[in-house]
Order: structure tokens, then sequence, then C-alpha cells
């Protein structure tokens, strides 16, 4: 792939994606959503589309904000581990499909029950900040944003 900074050539679009983010967080604030569920919705989906740009820029958030090692090298496994909340568990759920929405024809549903665990207002705002996170995973991957040490 022949790589653009899309953002730079683009700025309107990196203007817009400032706001669906800032919407994003905002919602989830208002959800009374915890900061480390955020961290743990971007990691995820930054997985999925394999980001590194915006995996290691989530990685040293969610470690600022008091996440665990251990719990973040099992996030790629969460279903496999018993490190994670049932609201954890249904926002990671929601993450992968939001992320994964080209799949929903074809995979088996969900072993978590989202709506059973998470408010209407928890949804959306869960379900905005995967639309914002894999926006940022697809700008920052087509644009080459440099990933060094």
């Amino acid at each position: 792939m022949s790589h653009v900074n899309v953002t730079k050539a683009v700025p309107a679009l990196y203007e817009a994606q400032i706001a669906v983010e800032k919407a994003a967080v905002e919602a989830a604030e208002a959800a009374g959503l915890h900061p480390l569920l955020l961290d743990l919705v971007r990691l995820r989906a930054s997985q999925l589309n394999g980001c590194a740009f915006c995996l290691r820029m989530h990685t040293q958030d969610a470690m600022k904000n008091g996440e665990t090692a251990d719990r973040l090298a099992v996030v790629a496994a969460w279903w496999e581990s018993q490190y994670f909340t049932e609201k954890e568990q249904a926002a990671l759920t929601l993450a992968e499909q939001v992320t994964l929405i080209g799949n929903a024809h074809t995979s088996p549903a969900p072993k978590v029950d989202v709506a059973a665990i998470l408010t209407k207002e928890e949804i959306a705002a869960i379900t905005a900040l995967a639309i914002s996170i894999n926006g940022w995973n697809r700008l920052a991957i087509t644009s080459g944003y440099p990933v060094a040490p």
C-alpha cells in the first residue's frame, strides 16, 4: 500500500475525526463508563485492525490510567481469562462486533448478552467509541503513521 498521510492531505477529515472522538468520549462520560473500559475498547479494536500506532498509544494510556500488565497481556484473548468484569466483557464483545461488522452474517452469535449487561446509553457510548477508534485505526494505518521505539 502506498502511504499518503491522509490527515495532512485532508485536514478537514482529521478535524471531523477529532469531533467523532470527542462526541464518543462525552457519551461515555455521560453514561458513567470508567476510563479503563474505554482503553480496553480502543485496544481490542486496534488489535483486530492491526494498528501498531494506536496499540502503542492506548497501551500507554491504559497504563497511565492504572491498567495492569497482566490484563493488558490477555486482552487479545479476553474470553479465555477471568480478568475482566461482566461489563468489560460486554464492552469488548460490542467492540469486536463493531470492528468486525462485515463478519456479522457469518459469525456465530456472541456468548455475552450485551443488552442484559449494559444500558442503552452504555451501548451507544461504546458503539460510538468503537466507531471512532476504527476510524483512527484506518487513518493511522493507511497514512503510515510511524511506530518506532
